[in-house]
């Protein structure tokens, strides 16, 4: 493709992302799966330079509103904006790639033209800009980021800006990490263990691993580090009733059946639960290609309360991954954060409230309960897990940093009752969990 014709492709590649109600990453796989003719290189670049719009989206509309301040920022405006202000392009580079020509992106008008005249050598970053602009955050969590991180905001926002590794487990139910990591070798991938699950391995590239054979095999699955470590820090075993209540389309699912096997079989009795039968089918092509049998999916609706009532205090763990805002996950899906609001945290704090209610009641006496979310805000966090306590005295939270020291050999990034993951302190994306203890 021509450079002009890259344009183009990111322009309406951002477009589609802008006004999508699904992650952009979704949005990208849609867009490309529709044309095939698009090359690797290509892809590559076009992605690069969408993404890179999507991260500095409140820095370029800070700068279009400078330049222009009777302009309402577009995506084509940003793109002209990020030519300028990121590539350091002239006003003249700009207008011969926007050069009207087939396959390429429509000729500057005036007022485009005057305003990569504006930016041009000028930097993306100002000193004038507030925190919330230069960071990339939306304005009203301003208050809560820094309540949240103080004199560590910078850092911690800096990070959430990067691009994210792309981390995998190993199926530990089918191979060794060792095992993993040959057998990426062999296709051309080299790995490296990640320093906190002993389960873990971060390429720096991103192949294709739906054509290797150690992902077609099972042995590999993509997922962060740090959601790696909530599954590690429910400590199932072989042998246990296990409940994954908010299973998705089944990432920690499969973490946890690979703990639970014993001699290459499912060994007790896991329960995959989900409100939506969608998120669980699509997990049965993964349970298939992780070799895994004998999970149990069942689907959470308006009948529920008799499976409920009728597996009450059965479980020796209850993983409640919850939904929530995902402001855990920016730095892999930097367009949620522009689409979020307070009622959406508002509304998700309630849904976390019942759902704690819900899954406590299939907790065993002496059995545990591991709330988790990939949020940052103690909104979701540390507030609800201290309003359940406070309405169920019969549970206790256990001490994360001694939890992690009785599951994992290596050294534990916190030191307190719960888990705190971000970017910035240990290259995950964030996220929290608590380890609640039913009394026995």
């Amino acid at each position: 493709m021509t450079p002009g014709a890259r344009l183009q492709a990111a322009i309406e590649l951002y477009q589609h992302i802008e006004t999508a109600t699904e992650p952009a990453d979704a949005v990208r796989d849609r867009y490309f799966r529709h044309r095939r003719y698009v090359g690797a290189k290509d892809r590559r670049a076009i992605t690069e330079r969408v993404f890179n719009l999507v991260r500095r989206r409140a820095r370029l509309n800070w700068w279009i509103t400078r330049a222009a301040p009777n302009l309402a920022p577009s995506h084509r405006h940003r793109i002209v904006a990020d030519l300028a202000l990121g590539d350091s392009a002239t006003a003249d580079d700009i207008a011969e790639l926007f050069d009207g020509n087939r396959y390429c992106p429509a000729a500057l008008d005036a007022q485009d033209f005057a305003l990569a005249v504006d930016l041009a050598g000028q930097p993306l970053n100002h000193p004038e800009m507030p925190d919330w602009v230069g960071l990339e955050y939306p304005e009203w969590l301003d208050f809560t980021l820094r309540q949240l991180w103080g004199g560590r905001l910078d850092t911690e926002m800096k990070a959430f800006n990067r691009p994210a590794a792309l981390d995998l487990r190993v199926n530990t139910g089918l191979a060794t990490a060792d095992e993993a990591r040959k057998a990426l070798a062999a296709g051309g991938v080299e790995a490296s263990l990640t320093p906190f699950s002993p389960i873990g391995l971060r390429l720096s590239a991103r192949p294709n691993l739906g054509g290797m054979a150690a992902f077609r095999e099972g042995l590999i699955e993509v997922q962060d580090e740090g959601s790696q470590l909530i599954s590690l820090l429910v400590n199932a075993e072989p042998g246990m009733t296990v409940v994954d209540y908010c299973a998705g389309a089944g990432g920690k699912t499969l973490a946890l059946a690979a703990a639970m096997t014993r001699n290459g079989q499912l060994d007790g009795r896991l329960t995959a639960c989900d409100v939506a039968a969608g998120r669980l089918r699509r997990m049965e092509g993964r349970l298939k290609r992780a070799r895994v049998k004998g999970v149990e999916c069942r689907v959470l609706d308006d009948d529920s309360d008799a499976w409920l009532e009728e597996k009450a205090a059965s479980a020796d763990r209850v993983l409640l991954d919850v939904p929530c805002s995902a402001t855990g996950t920016w730095r892999r899906r930097p367009d949620t954060r522009w689409r979020l609001t307070a009622d959406d945290v508002e509304a998700q704090t309630e849904r976390q409230r019942r759902l704690l209610d819900d899954a406590q009641g299939l907790v065993m006496p002496g059995g545990r309960l591991i709330y988790a979310t990939c949020s940052v805000l103690a909104q979701e966090n540390e507030l609800p897990v201290a309003d359940f306590l406070n309405r169920h005295p019969d549970f206790a939270a256990l001490d994360c940093a001694q939890v992690w020291r009785q599951i994992l050999a290596t050294p534990c990034p916190v030191d307190g009752p719960s888990l705190r993951l971000s970017p910035a302190a240990t290259d995950t994306d964030g996220y929290f969990c608590a380890v609640l203890e039913r009394r026995a």
